[in-house]
């Protein structure tokens, strides 16, 4: 069964790099990430328009690949993160979470009794098609599944504590966007109030021992954020990547 490089790579102190796939339908790019050298991609169930066939398609070919497939759902269901994780999903993104005792529930799904409730059901691709016991499954996939709950508004900062003390979690992810609405300051992603709020945030999940994370929207402030102690970093989408070097290769030709 796989092991999750991008977890085992936290789990030794290091910063691991993503970037999401969120609009075009299609495995290949994450096999192309994987090449680029990429730990992770960031399947995106909320805002982008992916069916569960299409994202297990993305899954295994991360899989193959070795890059670390993790998936946003589009909300807070059992349904959704059961049969991702059973599809392959080696990590699931909660979004906009603010209640405790929400977050305990969904976090529990997320691994086998009796550190959770998820439910037992193999699919091929889950364990590369290995022929393993029920407690060698159990273990693995208790083991190997990174749990990343996103914080994005201001409520979840307020209750930051509180959220970061329930148990499960290995990753706490900013959402600059909403985060910077929530606050008023909408598309300010540099604003002092943001940065503060996020910095007050990086400190709490160190004294909780919860890696710190954050998607952003360009290079440079993904380069920003490493410095101030992220460590799970995802930069842009694969539709931005794309668009960026079509206008630096348009540009250059008509030069």
């Amino acid at each position: 069964m796989r092991v999750n490089l991008t977890r085992e790579k936290l789990a030794k102190g290091g910063t691991v790099f993503g970037c999401g796939l969120q609009v075009y339908p299609s495995a290949e790019i994450a096999r192309t990430f994987a090449a680029a050298g990429f730990d992770y991609v960031f399947i995106d169930m909320e805002h982008g328009t992916f069916n569960l066939e299409t994202a297990h398609d993305m899954i295994r070919a991360s899989l193959d690949t070795g890059i670390t497939p993790i998936v946003r759902v589009g909300e807070l269901a059992y349904s959704l993160v059961s049969r991702l994780l059973d599809g392959g999903a080696q990590g699931i993104i909660l979004p906009r979470v603010e209640d405790p005792r929400v977050l305990e529930e969904a976090l529990a799904w997320m691994r086998f009794p009796p550190v959770g409730k998820r439910g037992y059901g193999v699919n091929p691709t889950m364990v590369g098609y290995e022929a393993r016991t029920f407690p060698e499954i159990i273990e693995h996939q208790n083991s190997n599944t990174l749990a990343v709950v996103q914080f994005e508004t201001v409520t979840a900062m307020e209750r930051a504590d509180e959220l970061l003390s329930v148990a499960g979690m290995d990753i706490a992810m900013v959402g600059p966007a909403d985060l910077s609405i929530s606050l008023g300051i909408p598309g300010q992603l540099d604003h002092p109030l943001l940065i503060a709020t996020v910095e007050r945030l990086v400190g709490q999940c160190v004294s909780h021992g919860v890696v710190p994370g954050i998607q952003t929207r360009s290079l440079a402030m993904s380069k920003a954020w490493v410095g101030r102690g992220m460590r799970f970093v995802g930069t842009s989408g694969e539709h931005g990547l794309l668009l960026e070097k079509a206008r630096e290769t348009v540009a250059a030709l008509r030069a």
